[in-house]
C-alpha cells in the first residue's frame, strides 16, 4: 500500500523542471552597462564583463571557462554550451558534477527540478531524490547515468585516461546518436574541438560507473581503465604553456 503513495509523492516533488537561461534570446548588454554606474557586486559584474571582452578581442589571449556544478544545475548550462559554440572559449576546467551529474545527465534525457518548498531531507531520501540547495535530482535516473558511464568504460581500451580523454569519449558517444537531448556542453565541446578537464572527475556520478567497471574487470581477471590525474596536470600545463596569455571566466 505504501508504494503508490511514495510514487505519487515523488511525482509531486519532481513536477517543476529547471529551465536553462537562453543568452541568444535577449541582449543583456544594456543592463550590464547600467551596472557600471552602480555599486558593490553590480560594478564588479560590469568590470568582469569588460575584462572578458578584452580576453576575447585579444588575439594572443586564450579564454578558459572555469565552472562549478551548482551553477550548472541552477540553469546556466546552456550559457556555457553557447560560449563554446560561439568560439568564446578555448578550454573548460570544471567539477565532475558539472560535466557528469548535470550536463551528461541531461544529455541522457533526464532533468533537474525546482524544489517544492521546505521538504524534510528524510522525505527526499525515502523517495530517492537528491538535493542540490533548492534543486532536485531523481536518484534512480542518476544511477542510470552511472550505468551509462560503465557501458562507455567497457567499450574503451583498458589503460590510463586523462579526464580530458575520457570526457572526449563521452562526447563522441553522444554525437554518435546516443544523446536524448542534443547540444549538451560535452557534445558541443567534442564537436568544436574544445577540451574539458575535470581534475576531480571521480568525485561525481562517473565515479560509481568507474568503480563498478574496475570491480567487475578485477573479478574477471581482466585489465581495466583508470583516470590518470597526473596526465590531467601535464596536459593542462602543456596547454597553458602553448597558449601563453590566458583569460579565466
Amino acid at each position: 500500500m505504501n508504494a503508490p503513495v511514495q510514487s505519487n509523492q515523488k511525482a509531486q516533488l519532481l513536477q517543476n523542471t529547471v529551465e536553462h537561461v537562453d543568452i541568444t534570446s535577449f541582449d543583456a548588454r544594456p543592463i550590464i552597462d547600467a551596472m557600471r554606474k552602480m555599486s558593490f557586486s553590480s560594478r564588479d559584474t560590469a568590470r568582469a564583463a569588460d575584462i572578458f571582452n578584452m580576453a576575447i578581442e585579444d588575439k594572443d589571449c586564450s579564454p578558459w571557462l572555469i565552472l562549478a556544478g551548482s551553477t550548472s544545475a541552477g540553469g546556466c548550462m546552456h550559457v556555457y554550451r553557447d560560449m563554446v559554440k560561439f568560439g568564446m572559449i578555448d578550454a573548460v576546467v570544471a567539477t565532475g558534477a558539472s560535466i557528469v551529474d548535470m550536463d551528461f545527465f541531461e544529455a541522457l534525457g533526464f532533468k533537474h527540478y525546482q524544489a517544492a518548498g521546505e521538504v524534510d531531507d528524510n522525505v527526499l531520501r525515502e523517495n530517492y531524490i537528491d538535493r542540490i540547495y533548492d534543486t532536485y535530482i531523481d536518484e534512480e535516473e542518476l544511477q542510470a547515468c552511472d550505468h551509462t558511464i560503465l557501458e562507455i568504460c567497457n567499450q574503451l581500451e583498458p589503460r590510463g585516461y586523462s579526464s580530458r580523454e575520457f570526457i572526449w569519449e563521452m562526447g563522441k558517444w553522444l554525437s554518435e546518436g546516443n544523446a536524448k537531448k542534443p547540444g549538451s556542453l560535452i557534445q558541443t565541446a567534442y564537436e568544436e574541438g574544445v577540451p574539458i578537464f575535470c581534475p576531480a572527475f571521480v568525485d561525481s556520478s562517473a565515479g560509481f560507473g568507474l568503480v563498478k567497471h574496475q570491480k567487475e574487470r578485477m573479478a574477471e581477471g581482466k585489465p581495466y581503465l583508470m583516470i590518470d590525474a597526473v596526465a590531467d596536470f601535464r596536459e593542462l600545463t602543456d596547454i597553458k604553456i602553448a597558449a601563453g596569455v590566458t583569460g579565466l571566466f
